[in-house]
């Protein structure tokens, strides 16, 4: 049978061990502290949902080793971590160094960065989260050359040697989340190209081939940049300038980024292949399909109510728009599969098994690509 890589995205605050994280959740247990205050929000909205294996701490190795049996049991070979550098240093990197890097049966399964280079405001605190949107920002996700390389050299230096780090030819992969947000604090395009040459020279010179980098689309690619922190924000078109910028490959996060995710699932999934054609028909670089578990992130809001919400995001469902990343996946003899996510719960997209549906999202990639 062939084999496919299925890399699932870690949101890696389901923790207490980031001292930094508490001036969000105080309780000492991450995120989990807004997921068990869940509260349903109007006639039908399907919460509170709750975890089958309980708040774990999924910075504890023996977690890990937990739920890397099960992610390799159901087809789940590779994690994506989400991996955060502010104030120069790492940020939430406790699930991946001491949670998944030290769990005994690490060598089961690949893992690969995606820097999540996103500006933070109060939206991961529920106390204040209702004004997120006010631009409090609390950290920024734009880098200057000196913290760019730094991050990079320390992405060198402690992941892109291991045997399990996940590589395209040979190549380690580092995905970035936010290129608009890279592009503003190197200081522009021919910053950012010097910046990416510096890069992939030392990974180069530390006896590796050189880096696969990867993309995150962003809606429809036009986007505002503002390259001097002076003038208004240019447009620019994402996939010719990562073309540009020598990118080899592009992805999603999320459904929110590709569809009106204000919908029923099933009628999404001829427009996400839609979505996965037009892109490949635009670029040169590889794009790998993406496929989003749902949409909806009220349980992050005390107050604020959405309703758009991915509706009917049932395990039958997910298999269904499993098959069709299945389907484009051999129609362009390419391996990589991307999943929203291992454990995006307070985004309403997790394969971790839960009250309502018990492993039912897990059986259905089971279904699609290891049966």
């Amino acid at each position: 049978m062939k084999e496919y890589d299925v890399a699932a995205y870690v949101w890696p605050a389901y923790a207490g061990d980031c001292p930094q994280t508490r001036i969000f959740w105080e309780q000492g247990m991450g995120e989990w502290q807004t997921v068990q205050s869940a509260k349903s929000k109007f006639e039908g909205h399907r919460w509170p949902r709750r975890p089958l294996w309980g708040y774990v701490n999924e910075a504890d190795s023996y977690v890990m080793e937990m739920e890397i049996e099960a992610a390799t049991d159901h087809g789940i070979n590779t994690f994506i971590y989400d991996w955060y550098w502010y104030d120069n240093r790492p940020y939430l990197q406790q699930c991946l160094e001491n949670g998944f890097l030290k769990a005994k049966n690490r060598d089961k399964m690949k893992f690969y960065i995606m820097w999540a280079n996103h500006d933070v405001n109060f939206l991961w605190d529920k106390r204040n989260s209702d004004a997120a949107m006010e631009n409090n920002i609390l950290y920024s996700g734009r880098h200057s050359q000196h913290d760019f390389e730094c991050a990079t050299d320390y992405i060198i230096e402690k992941y892109f040697y291991l045997d399990n780090y996940y590589k395209i030819d040979g190549k380690p992969v580092f995905a970035i989340y936010q290129l608009t947000n890279t592009i503003e604090g190197l200081g522009g395009i021919e910053n950012t190209k010097k910046a990416i040459d510096i890069f992939r020279e030392k990974v180069i010179k530390a006896g590796l081939p050189g880096v696969h980098l990867q993309v995150l689309m962003q809606g429809d690619g036009n986007l505002p940049v503002n390259l001097d922190g002076l003038g208004a924000p240019k447009n620019i078109d994402l996939i010719p300038t990562a073309e540009e910028l020598g990118f080899d490959s592009v992805t999603h996060y999320q459904f929110t980024g590709m569809v009106d995710i204000d919908a029923e699932y099933q009628d999404i999934i001829p427009k996400v292949v839609d979505c996965w054609n037009e892109i490949k028909g635009k670029t040169k670089m590889t794009y790998y399909p993406h496929v989003s578990l749902g949409w909806d992130n009220n349980v992050r809001f005390e107050k604020g109510c959405s309703r758009r919400v991915l509706r009917n995001n049932t395990p039958e469902n997910i298999e269904k728009m499993m098959l069709e990343a299945k389907k484009f996946a051999d129609g362009n003899e390419i391996p990589l599969i991307t999943v929203n996510s291992w454990n995006e719960w307070t985004e309403g997209s997790y394969l971790e098994p839960d009250d309502l549906y018990g492993y039912g999202y897990l059986e259905a990639v089971k279904k699609v690509f290891s049966d």
